[in-house]
């Protein structure tokens, strides 16, 4: 039984002759190892916003439906940006 299948793919050609690069580098042995490669960071991408949005923002979203009293206003939010920026601006100029 056969596990792999071949595929011919178009690639701009930016993209093409970053993959002959890699191969040519030496990081990679073949062309098909570089796009495999980007096929695993791309599903391991995927995973990682999946379980974010599974752990993270499902759980903050249901807790703001609960109590919508503890949302902040747009400029709620932008205030407290700007003040943090702000206190950030000036320890980096002390340093």
């Amino acid at each position: 039984m056969r596990t792999t299948q071949s595929l011919s793919i178009t690639l701009p050609l930016e993209m093409a002759q970053m993959v002959k690069a890699k191969v040519a580098s030496g990081e990679y042995a073949t062309e098909s190892e570089v796009i495999r490669d980007g096929l695993r960071t791309l599903l391991a991408r995927d995973a990682a916003i999946e379980k974010w949005l599974v752990e993270e923002v499902v759980p903050a979203y249901d807790e703001l439906r609960a109590h919508p009293e503890q949302a902040l206003s747009a400029e709620e939010v932008s205030a407290r940006l700007d003040a943090k920026m702000t206190s950030l601006l000036k320890k980096q100029n002390k340093a």
